[in-house]
């Protein structure tokens, strides 16, 4: 059944090299959300092979982001969306569609500025030793700074496109979420997060398929964790 609801829904997917997956994932989301008001932005950050154009086959809209970086490919959809809620999912397949309605819900009915999909519902080797690690080392730093309850910062995630910008987003790379995580409990946002569902990836990760790209996006998370943890949004008192 299609989502609907007055305020549009942008569905953002920042790809590389993702041709084995995007064409599902863009036909099981065109049978969710109402494809008479809502956007599925495919960004092709680079790809070298037939990402966007699979993308466009299965009814995405595609743009591109040439500059290589996770930060850079989600920045571009944010700009393109111009509007509305903002939904992010990876395009490897990891990351079940059909969860996107329980991310969503909570910040439509105002109950809430960020919800994280939290993947507690976890297939065996969706995430390797490495990443469980790390996402629970940095999760636990973010909570120990701001006293709010983080287990997760996982790549679907739900937010205003106005409340989004309104952090200033700058993370070009792997600090993409982590950096929109620890600005956004600075500013207050009411944080939420919702169990989902995730399974392996199709094909190769191109951060945990590698040793050096584990330990790149590692560093570069826990060095926004630090870097962000005394920001306060435009306009706050000292």
């Amino acid at each position: 059944m299609a989502l609907s609801d007055a305020e549009p829904l942008r569905v953002i997917i920042p790809c590389l090299d993702e041709e084995a997956a995007i064409g599902q994932l863009v036909a099981s989301l065109r049978g969710i959300v109402d494809v008479r008001t809502d956007r599925i932005i495919v960004v092709d950050n680079g790809s070298r092979d037939g990402t966007a154009a699979v993308a466009r086959l299965a009814g995405a809209e595609v743009i591109e982001e040439p500059q290589r970086g996770y930060g850079r490919a989600c920045l571009a959809g944010v700009r393109a969306a111009r509007d509305g809620i903002a939904v992010f999912l990876d395009g490897d397949g990891a990351d079940h569609p059909q969860d996107l309605e329980s991310v969503l819900a909570p910040v439509r009915a105002g109950a809430a500025d960020l919800v994280v999909g939290a993947r507690r519902k976890r297939e065996s080797g969706s995430m390797t030793l490495a990443q469980r690690w790390g996402n629970r080392f940095a999760t636990y730093l973010i909570g120990w700074m701001s006293g709010a309850q983080v287990t997760d910062l996982g790549p679907m995630r739900a937010i205003r496109v106005d409340r989004l910008l309104a952090l200033q987003p700058s993370a070009r790379t792997y600090g993409w979420s982590t950096e929109m995580t620890v600005k956004a409990l600075r500013a207050r946002y009411r944080y939420l997060e919702v169990p989902v569902r995730h399974r392996r990836r199709i094909g190769v990760s191109k951060v945990s398929g590698t040793f050096s790209g584990s330990i790149r996006a590692g560093f570069r998370i826990l060095w926004t964790v630090a870097r962000w943890s005394r920001w306060r949004p435009a306009g706050a008192g000292a």
